[in-house]
C-alpha cells in the first residue's frame, strides 16, 4: 500500500496556507466597511483548522523523499483539495452560489482556466473579486513548480526533456520544490508588481490594476467586470498583451537570466517558435479585419494582438466579441487555443515544444523514407530526441485528443449544442476559459449551462491542467498494487 502520510502532510500545510491567504480579502472588505469580511473570517477558520489537523495527523510520516507513486498522488490531490476549500468563500458569500458553481469557479481559478459562472462581477464585494485574483495567482505559480519539479520526474508528456534545466530532483522532491518555488516566486512577484504599475499608468484604478496583474501574470483571465477588457482603452490592451507574452515564456529562463546567463533566453527555439506563431497569426488576423472593414486602423491591430495573445497563452481575456469577425477568425481562435505557450510557464494547452518534437520526428521519418539506409535522428534544440520522449509526447497527444472527444460527447449528452460542447471541452481541457458561440463565447459565460455539464467541465479543467497522463496513471489498478 502507498503510505499516504507524507502526501497528507504536504496537502494539509497547503490547505492551511490557502486559509491564511483568505485574510487578505478579509482585510480589504473590513477596510471597505462592508459586512462581507465575516465570510472570509469563517472561511479562513474552517480552512486553517482543517488543513492544520490534516498536517498534524500525518506529521509522523514526514520524510524528505517521495516515492514515484506518492509524487503522482500529491500532484493530483493538491489540485483537487485546494479548489474544495477555495470554493468556501463563494458558497458563504454574497453570490448565493451553489456548491457546484462555487467549485467550478474555484477550480477554474486555481487551474488558471478563467471560465466563470458569476454574472454582475463588477457588483461583487471587493474581497471576492480579489479572492478570484488570488486563486489564479496561486494557481499560476503552483503550475510552474509542478512543471519544473514534478512533471519531469513523472516523465509526463515529454516533460523529461527539461529535467536537467528544471534541476535534478530525484529522491529529493520536497526540498527541491521549496528551493525552486522560492526562486520562481521572486520572479513571479516582480512581474506582478511591474504589471500592476503598468496598468496603473494606463489609468486603471489601483485595485483593478492589482487584481488584473494577478490574473494576467498567471494567464488566468478572470476580470473584475463582465465586459472583461472591453472596459479599458488602448494602453491597458498593450500592457496586457506584453505581460501575457512574458508569462507564456519558460520561467526557468528568467531564473537563468537573474543568475547572469542571458544566452539560454535568446537561443531557446521554443521561445522563437512561440513568438513567430503569435506574430504570424496577429498579422493574419489584422489583415483579415482590415479587408473586412475596408480601412487600415490601429484598433484592428490592437484587438487582434490582444485577443490572439490572450487565447494562445490560455489567459482568456477578451476586448471584443471576435465571434462577429467572421468564420475565419473563429476557426483560427479555436486552433491557436490548442497550441498554447511554452513549457515551464503559466500558460496551458498542448505547448509549443510538443509540436516541435512531433514535427522533428515527422521530418526525420520523411528523410528515412527517401534514404532507407540512412540514419536520421530527430533533434530538439540541437539535442537528439530519445525514443522514450517521443513515445511520451505521442501518448500525451493521443490522450489529449481522446479526452477532448470524450468530454465533447459527454457535454452533448447533457443537452448542449455541438459548438458549445466541442469548444467548451477544448476550453476546459486546454484551460483557455472562453469557448465559442453565443453562450460560452467571449461575450458570454458558463452561468446558464446545466450543473452536470459544469461538473464535467470542472473535471476536464483538472485533468487538462495536470497534463492528462498524471490523472490517468492514478486511475489504473496497477498503480495501487504493491
Amino acid at each position: 500500500m502507498v503510505d499516504l502520510r507524507p502526501v497528507g502532510y504536504v496537502i494539509g500545510l497547503l490547505v492551511a496556507s490557502l486559509g491564511l491567504t483568505m485574510l487578505v480579502p478579509l482585510a480589504i472588505d473590513l477596510l471597505a466597511g462592508n459586512g462581507h469580511w465575516f465570510v472570509f473570517f469563517e472561511s479562513a477558520v474552517i480552512t486553517i483548522v482543517t488543513g492544520g489537523l490534516i498536517a498534524l495527523a500525518c506529521a509522523n510520516g514526514v520524510s524528505e523523499g517521495l516515492s514515484l507513486r506518492q509524487t503522482f498522488l500529491l500532484t493530483s490531490l493538491v489540485w483537487l483539495m485546494l479548489p474544495v476549500f477555495g470554493a468556501i468563500p463563494f458558497v458563504l458569500g454574497a453570490t448565493d452560489a451553489s456548491f457546484t458553481n462555487a467549485f467550478f469557479e474555484a477550480m477554474s481559478g486555481l487551474t488558471t482556466t478563467g471560465a466563470t459562472v458569476l454574472t454582475g462581477i463588477e457588483n461583487l464585494p471587493d474581497g471576492l473579486k480579489l479572492w478570484r485574483g488570488i486563486l489564479q495567482w496561486l494557481g499560476g505559480v503552483g503550475i510552474i513548480v509542478v512543471a519544473m519539479v514534478f512533471l519531469p520526474e513523472l516523465r509526463v508528456g515529454g516533460m523529461q526533456i527539461f529535467r536537467s534545466e528544471a534541476f535534478d530532483t530525484m529522491g529529493k522532491i520536497l526540498p527541491r520544490a521549496g528551493q525552486i518555488a522560492s526562486r520562481i516566486s521572486v520572479i513571479y512577484i516582480i512581474l506582478t508588481i511591474s504589471c500592476a504599475l503598468a496598468y496603473s499608468v494606463t489609468g486603471m484604478v489601483p485595485f483593478d490594476a492589482i487584481v488584473h496583474a494577478m490574473t494576467t501574470v498567471s494567464t488566468g483571465g478572470m476580470a473584475n467586470s463582465d465586459a472583461s477588457f472591453g472596459l479599458y482603452g488602448a494602453g491597458a490592451h498593450y500592457v496586457g498583451s506584453v505581460f501575457m507574452l512574458l508569462a507564456a515564456l519558460p520561467f526557468v529562463r528568467y531564473v537563468q537570466l537573474i543568475a547572469g546567463t542571458a544566452q539560454p533566453l535568446w537561443r531557446d527555439t521554443q521561445i522563437h517558435t512561440f513568438l513567430w506563431i503569435v506574430l504570424v497569426t496577429v498579422l493574419l488576423m489584422t489583415s483579415w479585419v482590415w479587408g473586412r472593414e475596408g480601412v487600415m486602423s490601429e484598433i484592428a491591430f490592437r484587438e487582434a494582438l490582444f485577443n490572439i495573445t490572450s487565447i494562445i497563452s490560455g489567459t482568456g481575456y477578451s476586448s471584443a466579441d471576435y465571434m462577429t469577425w467572421g468564420t475565419f477568425p473563429v476557426v483560427l481562435f479555436f486552433l491557436i487555443g490548442l497550441i498554447g505557450g511554452c513549457a515551464g510557464s503559466t500558460s496551458c494547452s498542448i505547448k509549443v515544444f510538443r509540436y516541435q518534437l512531433v514535427f522533428a520526428a515527422i521530418k526525420s521519418q520523411i528523410r528515412q523514407i527517401h534514404s532507407p539506409h540512412g540514419v536520421f535522428t530527430p533533434r530538439y534544440d540541437g539535442r537528439p530526441i530519445s525514443e522514450d520522449i517521443l513515445n511520451s509526447v505521442i501518448a500525451f497527444l493521443v490522450a489529449f485528443i481522446l479526452a477532448l472527444g470524450a468530454t465533447s460527447v459527454l457535454l452533448g449528452l447533457t443537452g448542449l449544442d455541438f459548438i458549445t460542447s466541442v469548444s467548451g471541452a477544448a476550453a476546459a481541457i486546454a484551460n483557455i476559459g472562453p469557448g465559442l458561440g453565443t453562450e460560452i463565447g467571449p461575450a458570454g459565460n458558463y452561468a446558464n449551462i446545466n450543473d452536470t455539464a459544469k461538473w464535467i467541465l470542472a473535471i476536464a479543467m483538472f485533468v487538462g491542467r495536470l497534463e492528462i497522463m498524471v490523472v490517468l496513471t492514478i486511475l489504473t489498478i496497477k498503480f495501487w498494487r504493491n
